[in-house]
């Protein structure tokens, strides 16, 4: 069962579980070009959606953190367009996703609902991946409690 991981953002942190062995990760960057209208962000997201669900040859759930709480207007904003590209994306191939709080992540990671992003960072190294930053790390946080909930 491939399984979806997402930490939703302009660096948008992401983790794919085909296996026990087989864990890919990474982030990828959407933001906006000098010339480009607002609308690019969400149709390069979809597109590199697309092109993963290609790779992976099928994914068959998706996870992704949940936030209830923003620093700003602007990251409301953006959240809320991934949300709603992912959700319609992932609507329209039957793939069910399920949003999960980030008290939650962080507490299945670190045994603290409230741990930072380096005890996040690090409870992930000390399961043997080496995250490019906070974000990627949020992702493979994620995954491993989509995992436990899966099995």
């Amino acid at each position: 069962m491939t399984v979806l991981a997402l930490d939703l953002g302009t660096k948008c942190g992401w983790a794919l579980y085909f296996g026990p062995d087989d864990v890919q990760h990474g982030v990828q960057e959407f933001r906006t070009g000098r010339f480009e209208g607002g609308g690019m962000r969400w149709l390069r997201f979809r597109k590199w959606l697309d092109d993963l669900d290609a790779t992976a040859g099928a994914i068959h759930a998706i996870y992704f953190e949940e936030v209830r709480g923003h620093k700003g207007v602007d990251a409301a904003h953006l959240y809320g367009g991934f949300l709603a590209a992912l959700t319609a994306w992932a609507e329209k191939r039957a793939i069910p996703y399920q949003g999960v709080p980030v008290g939650t992540i962080k507490r299945h990671a670190t045994g603290k609902g409230n741990a930072g992003k380096p005890a996040v960072i690090a409870a992930m190294e000390a399961k043997g991946f080496a995250p490019r930053d906070d974000n990627d790390a949020d992702a493979l946080a994620l995954l491993m409690f989509a995992i436990r909930e899966c099995a």
